[in-house]
């Protein structure tokens, strides 16, 4: 028996194996998307989060690409990307989701609103960050389960009226909200 066939054999049987524990342990492709699409919110909110820190210069165009990024990705399109069955391992996601659909789709929504306000923000400043983008001193920074904040303010408030940065802390609260009620803590 010449080597070479063997060697290609072993080889052959290796892959076949190595090919079967690839498709076990793969991501789904509907997990892998929503992954991907909430690591660009993720990097969008540091991009608006770095802008308002003073850590990245303002550049209107930017602040706007980042709160848009994050426009888009919530909402319908967010639900959309929760579909039934697609929760447990490998994603962090809770069967919880399902069991509370109207609650998601509420933060969902509500994220939406809050990133398309900030978007108009962008507009509105042109040049830079304004005074009347940035929280007033005093003002609360988050708010609870679909935007209920402290103080009597409720979701229902014009985000339009809101100072840009509130929105982003709004926001922030949102996700924390989120992932604290549907999404696995993982090691």
């Amino acid at each position: 028996m010449r080597p070479i066939p063997v060697i290609a054999a072993v080889l052959v049987i290796a892959g076949i194996a190595a090919g079967a524990a690839f498709s076990v342990n793969a991501v789904d492709p509907v997990v892998a998307k929503r992954q991907d699409s909430m690591k660009a919110m993720a990097d969008a909110a540091k991009t608006i989060s770095g802008i308002f820190d003073g850590k990245l210069a303002y550049d209107a165009a930017v602040f706007k690409a980042a709160a848009e990024t994050i426009r888009r990705r919530s909402g319908i399109a967010m639900v959309d990307e929760f579909p039934e069955g697609s929760f447990g391992a490998p994603s962090a996601a809770k069967a919880e989701i399902e069991l509370s659909r109207e609650e998601f789709a509420a933060l969902a929504g509500h994220l939406e609103t809050l990133a398309a306000a900030l978007s108009s923000a962008a507009d509105d400043a042109p040049d830079g960050i304004t005074e009347s983008m940035r929280m007033a001193p005093g003002m609360a920074m988050g708010s609870s389960l679909l935007g209920k904040r402290a103080g009597g303010a409720v979701a229902g408030d014009d985000p339009s009226k809101m100072p840009a940065e509130h929105l982003f802390h709004l926001m922030l609260q949102d996700c924390t909200n989120c992932h604290a009620k549907f999404r696995e803590k993982r090691q």
